[in-house]
């Protein structure tokens, strides 16, 4: 890991569920990649960093999942994983999360990106969505409490095959074509008056406490959207309602962002609707 370069009000923990292959995907490929990713954050002022530590050990006693070095929501049962999101939307945080349905993007190239060498494009792409947002919320509650923005550390979950030295070249990419007015996609960018790219790591989701925690983000919402899988449920996602961002009121494309944004591209089937809904999306 990284050490911090410059001084942060906030730390950002970055967990994914399912995966980004697009060369094959569920259900039309039998044997294809997840449906679904869902890029999960946890948001937390800098003063609660280390109380982490502490809401991990209080989630793992209270539900009774004390074993092994680290808390993992798959591994729990129905009744433990919604009170593990329960007791989450108790603690002092803002959640986020990037729902990707992948049935859209089967077969897609992304031939520019990979001509600057990067092979994790719609990866870099989902967490970009979700960077955005998240640090929006930052500058604007910086500038709301200190007349200032204050920056974020962002700690990512260490997964194989992933560059996360990839993923920041992107966000430079975008910092450059916003400066020239070029950015594609642009209804959101990246606030990088919060981010600092020595504040940015990763660790393995045993070491940190606050990746577990956005395990239990990613992994619910991945359980809620996955309507096809044998363990669905959108109850431990509806349970983390009080803590997911919003932009004034609103959580749907704030707090939960759903891919396609053309809803009606996305193809949900009734099922995979409710969460969304649930959230206050309209199909």
């Amino acid at each position: 890991m990284h050490q911090r370069s410059d001084s942060y009000e906030y730390v950002l923990y970055i967990d994914e569920a399912g995966d980004d292959g697009l060369r094959k995907v569920k259900p039309i490929d039998e044997n294809g990649s997840s449906e679904w990713l869902c890029i999960g954050a946890v948001l937390v002022r800098a003063e609660y960093e280390l109380s982490t530590i502490q809401w991990i050990k209080d989630i793992r006693s209270n539900i009774n999942a004390v074993q092994g070095p680290a808390l993992h929501y798959r591994k729990l049962s129905p009744t433990k994983r919604r009170r593990a999101c329960e007791l989450l939307a108790e603690y002092p945080c803002r959640l986020f999360v990037v729902a990707s349905n992948k049935k859209n993007m089967r077969g897609h190239r992304n031939y520019k990106a990979e001509a600057r060498g990067s092979t994790q494009w719609f990866y870099n792409y989902c967490v970009r969505l979700l960077m955005e947002r998240a640090t929006d919320y930052c500058k604007r509650d910086s500038v709301k409490k200190f007349n200032e923005p204050r920056c974020v550390r962002v700690i990512f979950s260490t997964r194989g095959g992933h560059s996360y030295g990839q993923t920041k070249a992107y966000w430079e990419v975008l910092k450059n074509q916003a400066a020239g007015r070029s950015t594609f996609l642009n209804k959101r960018e990246i606030c990088y008056e919060v981010l600092r790219y020595g504040l940015v790591n990763h660790s393995p989701h045993y070491e940190v406490a606050g990746l577990q925690l956005a395990d239990i983000v990613a992994s619910a919402f991945y359980q809620a959207a996955d309507a096809r899988g044998p363990r669905w449920t959108t109850e431990p996602a509806q349970a983390l309602q009080q803590r997911m961002a919003r932009e004034g009121s609103r959580i749907a494309d704030y707090g939960l962002v759903l891919q396609p944004s053309s809803v009606k591209k996305a193809e949900l089937t009734d099922n995979q609707k409710l969460i969304f809904t649930h959230y206050g999306y309209q199909f």
